[in-house]
């Protein structure tokens, strides 16, 4: 077990933060992603990367922590911190930077993320950029913070030119995860909560998984098979669904496919819905808009199928194939020996 020290608020400012979610017990699938992209911006200013993690029963999750390319992992264990409630988050993380100083906060665009990182980012008075899909350093020192704005048709630049910390929330899916390594251990260190800062207005009664339990979660899926417009209605959709069984996918849908009811809304890829990085993704009958590709670009491999040759969506398929989706599709199955 890594030796631990206490947090005195004494500490040199600086550095760049990593809010880790918990999910269950354990550090939610874009904590690793955070870390990538965070060591990154830390090398690059010359700066320290630490790891922030609040809930209670965390030696473990620490120690965990420490295995990746990170220089401290900061604790703030207390029974109040489990399970999350967005006042105590938000007043404690504050206190945390009043202490600490940090230059940027990066936290998952989840729905913890986007619940109490703007409260945080209010109290401080600075500004906070959502649902980034990119981070660089300029040449100035500051953080380059990328998102769709537009409704995706524009790749906005943002920065936070006088106010610190500069604080980000980040897409799940869209950044190189960072490895763990038996070898490193990074300092851990303690930090007890005020008790005023403990303190909410609100109880969690009952915690629902996004999900709508008809299968895998999207974001984790391996391979994703998505429809849209083209497919024509529900009966589209349940060919994809035998699709997707047959390889072992999980099924996905553009905005206006879930508008017409054909797919629930936990299957949306895109800006207003999921982000997803799978490591094959299917397109079929999807014309490829600016709002659906920031959500499935990152894929590892993209086939996509769709009668208009001239369909943006070919200018990211790694495989195109100009024809009918329910031409290829049941010939796809045939060969898959439906």
């Amino acid at each position: 077990m890594t030796e631990r020290k206490r947090v005195d608020g004494k500490a040199a400012g600086g550095g760049v933060w990593i809010f880790c979610e918990l999910e269950s017990g354990v550090p939610h699938g874009v904590v690793p992603e955070l870390i990538g992209k965070g060591r990154e911006l830390a090398d690059k200013s010359a700066a320290s990367l630490s790891v922030v993690v609040f809930g209670h029963g965390l030696e473990a999750v620490g120690d965990g922590l420490a295995r990746y390319p990170i220089d401290a992992v900061i604790l703030a264990d207390d029974p109040a911190l489990d399970p999350y409630r967005p006042e105590p988050y938000a007043a404690v993380l504050v206190d945390l930077i009043a202490a600490r100083r940090p230059d940027v906060v990066l936290a998952g665009a989840t729905a913890v993320g986007r619940e109490f990182m703007p409260r945080a980012a209010a109290r401080i008075e600075t500004g906070l950029t959502a649902d980034c899909v990119d981070l660089d350093i300029s040449p100035e020192g500051l953080l380059v913070q990328t998102c769709p704005s537009f409704g995706g048709n524009v790749m906005a630049n943002i920065v936070c030119s006088v106010r610190r910390p500069q604080m980000v929330t980040v897409r799940h899916k869209v950044m190189r995860p960072a490895a763990a390594d038996r070898m490193r251990g990074a300092a851990i260190e303690c930090f007890d909560p005020a008790p005023e800062s403990l303190r909410a207005r609100t109880r969690r009664l009952e915690w629902l998984p996004e999900t709508d339990g008809s299968g895998p979660h999207l974001a984790d899926a391996d391979i994703v098979v998505a429809g849209g417009r083209g497919m024509g209605g529900p009966e589209g959709f349940r060919l994809l669904e035998r699709l997707a069984r047959r390889l072992g996918g999980v099924v996905a849908a553009t905005r206006p496919a879930v508008d017409e009811g054909w797919a629930p809304p936990t299957r949306q890829v895109g800006q207003t819905g999921r982000t997803v990085r799978p490591k094959l993704y299917f397109a079929f009958g999807i014309s490829g808009a600016v709002h659906h590709l920031v959500g499935m670009s990152s894929s590892g491999r993209i086939a996509a199928v769709n009668k208009d040759p001239s369909a943006p969506i070919f200018s990211v398929a790694d495989w195109g194939v100009a024809a009918d989706a329910f031409e290829v599709i049941p010939a796809m199955l045939k060969e898959l020996g439906e």
